[in-house]
């Protein structure tokens, strides 16, 4: 195949996306020593797809698991490098490091040492952090305790000094009383403890609720709020907390209390009730909290220095241990000779990879060392091979539309060639409007202009989705504003842009009038819709019958090209039976009722005709002999219409019967005389009958009915089919009709209306409801009801007709892509 695209003799060159690329089964055969090399070389042409030859192995029953675990433990280690970066804010460097071939036993030492230098500095500074953040706690409790002690001794003082005053102005009579009852209580004092710390705000209440219960009410609590959030030593978050401080009696109510507070995640601290000690206190604290924060500073720099560091390789040192851990489970994949020198692989590859294939083995032979080289051969199968289509960056998008529906079998037709100028214009049927192709078209071309920073860069999911179908979006937006000139529609604002239009007064009374009044004055309109119909009242009857019609036209030529193409297939397979019992009576059936439509449709256009189409169709199923009278459109119309609904009933029985009994005849004659056959030694019988069921797909007898149900199904889905995807070909007429009058909408409802106020706000606020509903409705919502509705005309109406999509992808191994993939 190499060869025939460097021919590729005549006017056109060969079409390689019609059908997948020829592929075929090698079997590779390397000797150990070199088989590392081997593998990594063709990992870097990326065109073999590896067989597991080992499928009933498990994982830690292969040769090579104890060198994926090792690749698995370097990469969680760059896993964990790569979240410190994220914390800390450093990039790793996207500029290559040259730097010889690294030796993996150095990597993984090297790895080690790092990950334990990094573990310890993280332990030190999450100390010194939780220190530090204590100390921050503590500082407040001294500052906010304190306050709540001198202002509690002050408060005192006043209050003695006010029993003091009363006493002294007292009756002489009641004085020794009073003396004595004071002395009785100051006997009777007791010592309360306290215990001061911080709780958080949301639990302060309940805090205070369960501490009153748990001591039945014998504490006091007093609180203060911190005004701004404080770093939690424990969790590292900023929380709201208060300040709190607990007056109690007694070891019991202590004991419950120290509990709660461990139960509500409050921290307490130490605090005195001298004054002065409490200013030194304070002293150390703050002279401890400088000395912190500039041990804190100093381990962040080392420990960015650290990550910096590792910076500079990480994308090196990830691209190599996924590129070994790669490699080694390919290696898996292959067998053991029973010499156990050698490693036998087995893979499909494109026929004109062959020779990269080889040369790669050549080269790794030379490269390792290896006395004896690799040996590459084909092996006959018949399996079904994958499919591989050749993409490139505009081409890529349509196929994925076609693979999301199914992947192609192997060499079958491809969609996907005719899907890169169907798929834009059918959409450009239902959005046609010049003015939104031109701001879709421009949204686009950025896109495709900053393509090469775009795709270096991690996008959004929604982003990301349009930057891949970037140049499909940019089709459907030229094809827009083609059908958007056709229908002479900007902004739902018609346009004489190539001449006036054919319609004039019939005389000056209807200068201003666009119901009445016209004639034709000129030439018809050259291109499109003429400018005058829009505003008439004959204007949508007229554009409905136009669209309506123009969708049964479109549809019937996109299915009869899927019929076509099934007919392409067939050929290709060489199956006449698909020929003469599919093809040909789904292209008389089809064509006898949809095609005949199509050219009563044109042939109405041509003879400007008044025929009732609508009637000639219902009634030549009900009454073919009646005559048409004023609904004819040809002579002869009436015979022709009686032959073409025989031509119809005939082809049905023709898809259903002939086909299950050809089979049945064919599978019959194949199989003749095969249970008389001498029977074969005990060594070949188990490969003839392994050889058997490949053959007939692990089958066993021809089974009639079941192949005549199936053909049953297939011929009531494409006689069904074939009236319902017509109809539903209307979804053309019925999205464009929606678009062009949401639009006129917009236009008249909106813009217009701001406008006749001549007010400039009210014309302002106008032009942004206007800007924003243009975009929000028209610009994404109708772009993507149209996307979605021209897939599903590719995907149930067009690609059923031929399109089977039971292939697999053809996946190589390839560093490429490895490159692309998250762990």
């Amino acid at each position: 195949m190499a060869d025939s695209r460097g021919e590729g003799g005549g006017c056109c060159p060969p079409m390689d996306l019609f059908r997948s690329e020829e592929m075929h089964l090698v079997q590779l055969i390397i000797p150990i020593e070199s088989a590392h090399l081997t593998v990594s070389y063709l990992g870097d042409i990326g065109l073999i797809q590896f067989k597991d030859l080992n499928s009933e192995k498990s994982p830690f029953q292969r040769t090579y698991a104890a060198q994926i675990k090792k690749c698995g433990e370097m990469a969680r280690k760059l896993r964990f490098f790569k979240e410190q970066m994220e914390k800390a804010g450093v990039e790793p460097s996207k500029i290559p490091n040259p730097q010889a071939d690294i030796n993996m036993d150095d990597l993984e030492f090297k790895l080690g040492e790092l990950e334990a230098e990094l573990v310890e500095v993280n332990a030190n500074d999450e100390k010194l952090q939780r220190a530090y953040n204590e100390l921050v706690e503590y500082t407040l409790v001294l500052r906010k305790a304190g306050e709540f002690f001198s202002s509690a001794h002050i408060s005192a003082a006043a209050h003695q000094r006010e029993i003091g005053s009363r006493q002294s102005g007292e009756g002489s009579l009641e004085t020794p009383l009073l003396d004595q009852e004071i002395s009785a209580d100051s006997s009777k004092q007791v010592k309360l403890g306290f215990l001061t710390g911080l709780v958080s705000k949301e639990k302060s209440l309940a805090f205070e609720r369960i501490i009153f219960r748990a001591t039945r009410g014998n504490v006091f609590l007093k609180q203060a709020a911190i005004e701004e959030p404080v770093t939690d030593p424990v969790s590292g978050e900023k929380v709201e907390k208060n300040v709190f401080v607990i007056f109690y009696s007694g070891e019991r109510a202590k004991t419950k209390i120290l509990k709660i507070c461990d139960a509500f995640g409050a921290n307490r601290y130490p605090f005195s009730e001298d004054v002065n000690k409490q200013g030194q206190m304070i002293t150390q604290v703050s002279g401890r909290l400088t000395e912190m924060k500039t041990t804190i500073d100093a381990g962040s720099l080392q420990r960015n220095s650290l990550l910096k560091t590792i910076g500079e390789r990480y994308e090196q040192w990830n691209s190599l241990v996924k590129k070994e851990k790669s490699v080694y489970h390919v290696l898996n994949t292959l067998s053991l000779d029973v010499t156990k020198k050698c490693l036998v692989g087995e893979g499909w590859s494109p026929v004109f990879a062959s020779k990269q294939i080889q040369d790669a083995l050549y080269r790794a032979s030379i490269d390792s060392n290896s006395q004896v080289g690799s040996i590459f051969q084909l092996l006959d199968t018949k399996e079904a091979p994958p499919t591989y289509f050749q993409t490139n960056k505009f081409t890529s998008a349509f196929q994925e539309i076609v693979s999301a529906y199914g992947v192609a079998k192997y060499r079958e037709a491809n969609p996907a060639v005719y899907t890169i100028v169907t798929f834009p214009f059918l959409f450009a049927v239902m959005f046609g409007d010049w003015g939104h192709g031109i701001c879709l078209l421009l949204a686009t071309l950025v896109l495709v202009a900053r393509e090469k920073k775009l795709s270096s860069q991690k996008l959004g999911d929604i982003t990301a989705m349009a930057f891949g179908g970037r140049y499909t979006i940019l089709m459907m937006s030229l094809f827009s504003i083609y059908t958007g000139l056709i229908y002479n529609e900007f902004f739902s604002i018609p346009f004489p842009l190539f001449a006036p239009s054919a319609y004039g007064c019939r005389d000056p009374s209807c200068e201003d009038s666009t119901t009445i009044g016209l004639i034709k004055v000129r030439d018809t309109y050259p291109f499109g819709v003429d400018p005058a119909w829009h505003g008439t009242r004959s204007e949508l009857p007229f554009l409905n019958s136009l669209k309506m019609k123009m969708s049964i036209l479109l549809g019937v030529a996109q299915m009869n090209l899927g019929i076509i193409m099934s007919y392409v297939n067939a050929i290709y397979f060489k199956s006449s039976l698909n020929i003469w019992f599919q093809f040909i009576p789904q292209m008389i059936f089809f064509n006898s009722l949809f095609g005949y439509l199509s050219v009563l449709i044109i042939m109405k256009w041509v003879a400007g005709s008044q025929a009732d189409l609508y009637h000639v169709m219902i009634y030549m199923f009900l009454s073919p002999t009646d005559e048409l009278g004023e609904n004819q459109l040809f002579p002869g119309q009436k015979n022709t219409q009686m032959v073409l609904l025989l031509l119809a009933l005939v082809a049905v029985p023709w898809m259903l019967f002939p086909k299950p009994f050809l089979l049945k005849r064919e599978y019959e004659k194949t199989h003749q005389g095969q249970s008389y056959a001498p029977l074969p030694s005990t060594d070949e019988s188990a490969e003839l009958e392994a050889a058997h069921d490949g053959s007939h797909g692990g089958h066993g007898e021809f089974e009639f009915s079941e192949v005549f149900v199936h053909q049953m199904i297939h011929t009531i889905e494409f006689v069904l089919g074939a009236v319902s995807n017509t109809a539903s070909y209307l979804r053309l007429w019925a999205l464009s009709l929606a678009h062009s009058e949401l639009s006129s909408v917009f236009y008249e409802k909106v813009l217009l209306l701001a406008w006749g106020f001549n007010n400039v706000f009210i014309l302002i606020i106008g032009i942004i409801v206007f800007v924003f509903a243009t975009v929000g409705v028209l610009l994404v919502m109708e772009t993507l009801s149209a996307f979605l509705h021209a897939l599903r005309l590719h995907w149930v109406e067009f690609q059923n007709k031929f399109y089977e999509g039971d292939g697999y992808s053809f996946i190589p191994f390839s560093f490429a892509l490895i490159d692309f993939e998250e762990e």
